[in-house]
């Protein structure tokens, strides 16, 4: 049997980011016989992803027989066996199951272990014998606040990789300081306008698309939160900013869901949010990738929690800045990690809610040039990047 190079990360629940990385690895990773692996068998396929195996199965095919083990991105190395299970439940699954474990240690981690069949306190870190392992542009910016068993279990796996990557300076310095060697690179969503676009542009022509271009003549911005803004008090503040936003623009506004997995996105939030505006608004209720990304890219801004949002917004060369929950200004995040490490200094990292309309106004106040220069330079290091690890000592072909 030819080598298989088994792409593995979190595109077995439906995530905005996660389901970027896999079709970033298919374009890159042309015409390798690539086979997707997550720790659930699922197919994604009808919203944009991949057809993914669990990776114990993988493994009793193809690792025997050489080949490489690529992690594609993402906030790996701080997601718990807990968390890994719980999202990858239905929503109404996953409720009643937090509702009673939530509190529990000992109770969700044996519920957890049990339900993924799974020893590893971080399960979307792997360490096969046999096969290159590589991790391409991995995050973990929260790991220093993670179980010390945890800790040390993705500190073991990392040192038994080929090649690590890491996308934030704040992952760069925790490794750095463990002894590991680790190089910094952009996540792979950086290639997003560079590898996905002709697609990409075909899905901003379908009606969902049209009809939103033609209900917001003047533009519309893209904006998007996760369940955790869905509390009165922030919903209140957000839809006077949000108001506030739209005069000063003249733009609609629309609201889109980033991930439909739990503790992710929840459609009620921007229903809600809707009723206390006073701004023309609207909803995509699309959770296909394509869409997704073609809205954004045909937005005037990017607002919003995901990460992925805005890494797809610098790709087009948009202005962009993260939403941060009430009471966590200060504290270290993904967002405000990465975009400390690659976004230019001049637009807004994490902001509150209540400074969203000054945001936005420096946002699209900056430099249209020196946007799509940095996205054209971003995109020119994860290639490279990208390419250090996962193409030493494998023939690659040509993409025609």
């Amino acid at each position: 049997m030819q080598p298989a190079t088994i792409v593995f990360g979190a595109f077995d629940r439906h995530n905005f980011g996660d389901l970027l990385f896999a079709q970033v690895a298919a374009a890159l990773l042309w015409p390798r016989h690539l086979v997707y692996a997550g720790l659930a068998k699922v197919d994604l396929r009808p919203v944009g992803g991949k057809r993914v195996l669990p990776l114990s199965d993988v493994l009793a095919r193809h690792g025997r027989h050489g080949g490489a083990l690529i992690h594609a991105g993402g906030e790996l190395l701080t997601c718990s066996v807990w968390e890994a299970a719980v999202m990858l439940l239905p929503p109404r699954q996953a409720m009643p199951i937090v509702n009673c474990l939530d509190h529990d240690l000992q109770g969700r981690a044996a519920w957890a272990h049990e339900r993924l069949r799974r020893p590893d306190l971080a399960p979307y870190l792997a360490a096969p014998a046999g096969l290159r392992v590589l991790h391409v542009a991995v995050g973990g910016v929260g790991l220093a606040q993670c179980d010390a068993a945890m800790q040390r279990e993705v500190l073991d796996k990392l040192r038994q990789a080929e090649a690590v990557s890491v996308r934030d300076g704040i992952t760069h310095g925790l490794l750095a300081r463990a002894g590991i060697a680790s190089r910094l690179m952009p996540d792979p969503a950086a290639l997003t306008a560079r590898l996905l676009d002709r697609r990409i542009r075909r899905h901003a022509h379908g009606s969902a698309l049209s009809a939103l271009r033609q209900r917001f003549p003047r533009g519309y911005l893209a904006v998007q939160l996760s369940a955790d803004f869905g509390d009165d008090f922030t919903l209140d503040a957000l839809a006077r900013a949000l108001d506030l936003a739209a005069r000063e623009t003249g733009c609609g506004i629309v609201f889109f869901r980033a991930g439909a997995a739990y503790w992710h996105d929840d459609i009620d939030c921007y229903r809600r949010v809707i009723r206390r505006m006073r701004t023309p608004a609207a909803i995509l209720h699309s959770l296909n990738l394509w869409n997704i990304c073609a809205l954004i890219a045909g937005a005037r801004c990017y607002l919003g929690s995901s990460l992925h949002g805005r890494i797809v917004a610098m790709a087009y060369a948009l202005p962009r800045l993260n939403l941060g929950l009430p009471g966590q200004e200060g504290v270290p995040t993904k967002q405000a990690a990465y975009a400390a490490t690659w976004d230019m200094p001049a637009m807004p990292g994490v902001l509150p809610v209540h400074a969203l309309p000054e945001g936005l106004h420096r946002a699209m106040g900056t430099d249209p040039q020196a946007r799509r220069e940095l996205g054209d330079r971003l995109a020119e290091c994860c290639l490279a990047g990208y390419a250090l690890p996962c193409r030493t000592r494998e023939s690659t072909g040509r993409r025609h």
